[in-house]
């Protein structure tokens, strides 16, 4: 009888902890509504890092909420619940990294020549210590899991060339939707995505070479993916047919620098 009462106690808080994780990420949002806003008629956005390093209690109280969250915990949430969480913590503790060694002109400035930021273990979640790419490559794109490759343009590096960080969190109310404007938005940017009419290519981001296999699982190839999406990379009719049609890719060179308010 003793074993079954603290078995069920155990229970109980857990689902209480479980229940008083905020889903909203309330707090990150407040972040990203006073330090990010959306530039060049909202296809990107710029961060204010001065401002939001005046704002780091805020956001350090931000990061001990997601790294209180325990696996088993994780676990017991809805897919799109954990999907937000993940996208969040990557973005968050990406800022954190660019405000530990601001002012830089890339993030590939951290860490040195020889460490990539990217590999560097710093990140206190789910229980272990993890690297940005252990959150996007064992976590958000684990295969079998998640499957969705419009996580590559929610998930930012700090880069111009990274598809624009949000200024509003992911959440779980919201996630598709947010997944399918900040595709329509990249798509819609013409530094990063453009048809050449007269080769008859696309020219578009090396996000789309660096992770074909992603795009190429849900719509068999990267050329489909993107044809069926023609509709924001051209506002031309007939340049939208012969994108659906097929058409060459060519992979643009890739913009490392920081994406800091100018």
């Amino acid at each position: 009888m003793k074993s079954l009462t603290l078995w069920m106690l155990v229970a109980l808080s857990g689902l209480t902890q479980a229940e008083s994780f905020d889903h909203s990420h309330q707090s990150w949002t407040h972040l990203l509504e006073r330090h990010v806003q959306w530039v060049r008629e909202g296809v990107t956005s710029e961060v204010d890092y001065p401002a939001f390093a005046q704002d780091r209690p805020a956001l350090d109280g931000y990061l001990a909420q997601l790294s209180k969250v325990n696996r088993a915990q994780f676990d017991g949430w809805r897919r799109d619940q954990q999907l937000a969480f993940l996208i969040n913590a990557y973005n968050a503790y990406t800022v954190q990294l660019i405000l530990e060694h601001y002012p830089i002109a890339s993030i590939k400035d951290v860490g040195g020549l020889f460490s990539s930021p990217w590999k560097r273990r710093f990140i206190p979640l789910l229980g272990e210590i993890l690297s940005l790419d252990d959150v996007e490559h064992k976590l958000i794109r684990q295969p079998g899991v998640y499957d969705e490759p419009r996580i590559h343009f929610v998930v930012n590096c700090a880069s111009l060339g990274c598809p624009a960080l949000r200024p509003q969190a992911m959440t779980a109310a919201q996630l598709d939707v947010q997944l399918e404007d900040s595709l329509k938005r990249f798509l819609k940017d013409r530094q990063r995505n453009r048809f050449d009419r007269q080769g008859n290519r696309l020219e578009v981001s090396k996000i789309f070479d660096w992770y074909s296999e992603d795009f190429a699982r849900q719509a068999g190839s990267t050329k489909e993916y993107l044809a069926l999406r023609a509709r924001w990379l051209s506002h031309n009719p007939a340049d939208q047919r012969r994108i659906r049609q097929g058409v060459g890719l060519d992979y643009l060179d890739y913009d490392w620098r920081l994406n800091e308010a100018r």
